[in-house]
């Protein structure tokens, strides 16, 4: 399955998701297009939909560059975690590994040798916008391989470690109950 553009409304792009569809007497692969704009009229789309879009579009490109390249019919979770390891090379936050003399700490006094990897905010972000972008485009909420466990287990391992590696918790911090106003006694 492939993302194809329709260039009719250039302010506001759709996508679809090429659904292909065996055709018994041809023995060819034919295709149906269900369309799912999320924009409508001519109003220009949102920072995030624009974001949406551009990672929406990366993936796709990962999954066609993928040796053997897939369709997005046959993606796990297994291949989500391949994608996010992938944009590892490109991160820009440094992450403390367990033998550095830094890990632990908020603030290195020096430079190392640790690896730049993405922040967990951002793989969160994007896994996200990834998997509203999926069922924007035809995908069924049970088959999304960005909800997948897997991939649910790796953000929140990779939240941990880098939260320990920084000296810094993600822990949510958890809300008081409002004191109950009871009237006073007269």
């Amino acid at each position: 399955m492939d993302l194809v553009s329709e260039s009719a409304n250039v302010s506001s792009p759709r996508y679809k998701m090429e659904t292909p569809t065996t055709n018994p007497t041809a023995g060819t692969s034919a295709v149906s297009s269900p369309s799912s704009g999320s924009n409508s009229g001519s109003t220009t789309p949102s920072r995030y939909e624009n974001q949406k879009r551009r990672d929406w579009n990366t993936f796709c490109q990962y999954l066609r560059n993928h040796r053997p390249p897939l369709s997005l019919a046959l993606c796990s979770g297994a291949h989500v975690l391949e994608f996010l390891h992938y944009l590892d090379q490109f991160g820009k936050t440094k992450v403390h590994n367990h033998p550095c003399p830094f890990f632990g700490l908020p603030n290195p006094p020096a430079p190392c040798p640790c690896p730049l990897r993405q922040a967990w905010g951002s793989l969160d972000a994007l896994i996200g916008r990834l998997r509203a972008a999926y069922e924007e485009n035809g995908g069924r909420p049970e088959t999304n391989p960005f909800g997948a466990r897997a991939v649910r287990i790796y953000l929140r391992d990779v939240r941990d470690f880098q939260a320990k590696a920084r000296g810094v918790s993600y822990e949510k911090k958890r809300k008081r109950p409002k004191p109950k106003l009871t009237p006073a006694p007269t």
